[in-house]
């Protein structure tokens, strides 16, 4: 039988990426859509083929044909809302960044594990098969010993020195409270998986540079230094305000040689992998696919719900992310270093 999914939000990632890779996955189907405004909830089930819509959040975890909640509502609301689905019986799926705080982050994980219900978040780019094969390469010591590493993903509109001024009306995620950092909630937590993901070591230091100022509190660009555990170096940029970027995509540089993953400016299946070491020297092209990553991660999480393997990214990544993004806000106020 197919997964139901309930989807929390109508907004544009939703729409656009998650839910046609739900229904694009074999095993899945959209069971409820949930939204504060009832007719906007009905039009988003329509066009997608949902069952059911709601403008009520417990209601719908009542709705037996809903397995998965995929939360994508306000960062600061996907706390309360995956500890109230999973004591509902409910697996969560949750857009990153997991929760605002390491101590919610942590009370997302013991509710998934008091209830055995599944806990995986939205970080899509561990399932581009580059980033996989070169994260084989490195944990099987292709490259010899890591020395560094570099992730970006730097976008802007020419012409602006800086994002436009804010519009009375606010999005959320224009909102501190709700959003809880700029730019790095949105791209950055993507570079700092993406770096522990494809190394296998911990993240132990961090220091940041924003732009964030008492008038602009959310940083528009952020560049940062990393150190694992085993002592390699990363660098992570991130912004909203470099037009002219090509250079997106992870590098790992070792005593052996070099491997990268360039994706240009998009966020889809594309690119290129290439590996330079005296044993390899090869370069592999992937045709774009604006929602293959998204399906994967949806059908990796099936299969955890089936209790065949883990989530893509589990509630553990997403915790390592908020350690990281606390420790970036940290280091960028006090001038310093920090230790995770």
């Amino acid at each position: 039988m197919a997964i139901g999914w309930a989807i929390v939000s109508t907004g544009r990632h939703p729409d656009q990426k998650m839910v046609p890779a739900i229904n694009a996955a074999a095993d899945s189907e959209i069971a409820a859509v949930v939204s504060r405004d009832l007719e906007r909830a009905r039009a988003f089930a329509d066009k997608h083929g949902a069952r059911r819509a709601y403008d009520d959040f417990d209601r719908m975890l009542g709705d037996p044909d809903v397995q998965v909640v995929y939360i994508a509502s306000p960062n600061a609301l996907h706390a309360d809302q995956a500890t109230r689905a999973a004591a509902a019986g409910k697996h969560v799926f949750v857009e990153k960044p997991m929760a605002l705080t390491v101590a919610d982050c942590e009370r997302m994980i013991a509710a998934a594990r008091d209830a055995k219900t599944q806990l995986g978040v939205g970080f899509h780019l561990r399932t581009h098969p580059g980033h996989q094969r070169l994260r084989e390469i490195v944990r099987g010591g292709g490259l010899g010993r890591i020395a560094l590493a570099t992730a970006a993903w730097n976008r802007g509109t020419r012409g602006q020195a800086a994002p436009p001024p804010r519009p009375p009306r606010q999005q959320w995620w224009e909102d501190p409270a709700l959003a809880g950092a700029g730019v790095f909630m949105a791209t950055g937590v993507h570079c700092c998986d993406l770096l522990a993901y494809v190394l296998g070591k911990e993240i132990t230091h961090v220091a940041a540079m924003t732009d964030a100022n008492d008038a602009s509190p959310l940083e528009e660009l952020v560049a940062m230094l990393l150190r694992f555990e085993d002592g390699s170096v990363a660098t992570l940029t991130t912004s909203r305000r470099v037009p002219d970027w090509t250079d997106n995509g992870i590098s790992v540089h070792g005593s052996d040689g070099r491997g990268s993953v360039r994706r240009g400016i998009d966020v889809n299946l594309t690119g290129e992998l290439e590996i330079a070491t005296n044993a390899d020297s090869s370069r592999e092209r992937y045709d774009d696919d604006p929602i293959a990553l998204y399906r994967r991660e949806v059908e990796a999480f099936n299969d955890a719900v089936r209790g065949l393997g883990e989530p893509a990214a589990t509630g553990a990544d997403g915790l390592r992310a908020a350690r990281v993004t606390v420790a970036m806000v940290e280091s960028h106020r006090g001038g310093r270093t920090v230790r995770i």
